[in-house]
């Protein structure tokens, strides 16, 4: 679907196995259920059942046909294409925003930006808030807070260093601590010129 020519507006229904199948469209559901994909107290299996329960006021026979439907609408229509699937993997899964602990900057981004309050909407189809989050303006400071998240150390020239990593101390996500313990280390080893080995 292309947004620019096609007329027949955002979807609310998911097709599974030939057949339609209502799914819940507003913005919050998608964002609750992105919330819960990050939950590290829940498992595999509760994931999937409390995803489709979110999306599907009724939930079709075939489950795993289900689950890629539900998959295709949150990722907006968009196919995962095997280069991309390589990539993420080879990247890790370097988290550089979260609806819970940016959702104050994520609201002023969308107020300055578009003039949308998001406390006022009552609806916004989840394809249009993504579309409008992903395009959001460099100099806000969500926009900045992701960037200064992303930057890899190892590639900022030494002056920099210093200042970057301080960037990302300021703005960094909540981790778990095992996981921040490590991030510290990689940090004071690439500040200070120290072995990588084992951290990575």
């Amino acid at each position: 679907m292309n947004i620019l020519i096609d007329d027949m507006g955002y979807p609310d229904q998911a097709i599974v196995n030939g057949e339609r199948y209502e799914i819940r469209t507003n913005f919050r559901t998608s964002i609750l259920f992105e919330l819960m994909m990050q939950d590290d107290g829940l498992d595999a299996r509760t994931k999937v059942w409390k995803g489709l329960n979110l999306y599907f006021p009724v939930i079709p026979d075939d489950l795993s046909a289900a689950v890629d439907a539900a998959l295709w609408f949150y990722r907006c229509g968009r196919e995962e294409t095997m280069l991309q699937k390589r990539m993420a993997e080879r990247k890790g899964k370097k988290q550089v925003y979260s609806f819970e602990h940016d959702a104050g900057r994520i609201y002023a981004a969308f107020l300055l930006a578009y003039k949308i309050d998001l406390q006022d909407v009552e609806y916004m189809h989840w394809w249009r808030f993504r579309y409008l989050f992903e395009s959001l303006p460099k100099d806000c400071e969500f926009v900045r807070a992701m960037e200064y998240r992303s930057v890899e150390l190892d590639k900022v020239p030494e002056g920099q260093k210093e200042w970057y990593g301080k960037m990302k101390r300021m703005y960094a996500l909540p981790l778990s601590k095992e996981e921040d313990n490590r991030q510290t280390a990689i940090e004071n080893a690439l500040l200070n010129g120290g072995d990588l080995s084992g951290l990575l």
